[in-house]
């Protein structure tokens, strides 16, 4: 078998020369060119791994407690200073007091002396009736005079001793001379002894 010959071909012309340069250049570019997109490209085709798990920690910052707080570890917190109370609403409501009106001391008129004089006084102390019809008691302050209506006051007071009593008249007499009054024994005990029986009395008729 006959061996085959390679046959090279022979450019002699300055155009042949030069498109020959041109190729050789292009291939040469045209190479480099390659090799980078080839290394980018297999450098960028590589998928790249993302972490999807949530980061809450890192990206929401935990709330940070009062304690570690400079602020409420320097200033303590304020406490309650008022006392507890009783509630008042749950309590029935009374009705507020009306004040009631303050009485005045009202002070009654000295009684009008229509007549005054001296006499001799006595006493007596018989249970009878006497002159306008009643028990006689001798423990009720009243008298016995000769012309005064029934129920009139009559003050009589011993000069001696300065004590005085009121009497009211339901009897009559005394009928013996220098006497005017004959009063009874809790109404002569009041101003004198009943050991006395009989004193000079200043008698006052009151109106």
């Amino acid at each position: 078998m006959a061996g085959r010959h390679l046959r090279t071909r022979r450019i002699s012309s300055p155009a042949g020369i030069a498109a020959t340069a041109a190729v050789g250049v292009a291939l040469a570019i045209g190479g480099t060119v390659g090799t980078v997109q080839l290394t980018s490209g297999s450098a960028g085709s590589r998928p790249v791994a993302v972490d999807l798990t949530p980061t809450t920690a890192a990206s929401t910052p935990a709330p940070s407690s009062p304690a570690a707080s400079p602020s409420a570890s320097s200033t303590p917190s304020p406490t309650a200073s008022r006392s507890a109370q009783a509630a008042s609403r749950g309590k029935a409501r009374t009705a507020a007091p009306k004040p009631s009106p303050t009485k005045r001391k009202t002070t009654a008129p000295a009684p009008k002396v229509l007549e005054s004089g001296s006499c001799g006084a006595s006493f007596y102390s018989d249970g009878q009736l006497t002159a306008n019809g009643e028990n006689f008691n001798p423990d009720e302050l009243t008298a016995a005079h000769k012309t005064l209506p029934f129920n009139t006051k009559v003050r009589v007071t011993n000069p001696a001793n300065g004590k005085s009593v009121t009497v009211r008249i339901n009897d009559r007499g005394p009928f013996i001379d220098g006497r005017c009054l004959d009063l009874s024994r809790a109404a002569f005990a009041t101003i004198a002894s009943l050991d006395v029986g009989a004193t000079t009395v200043r008698y006052e008729v009151l109106g």
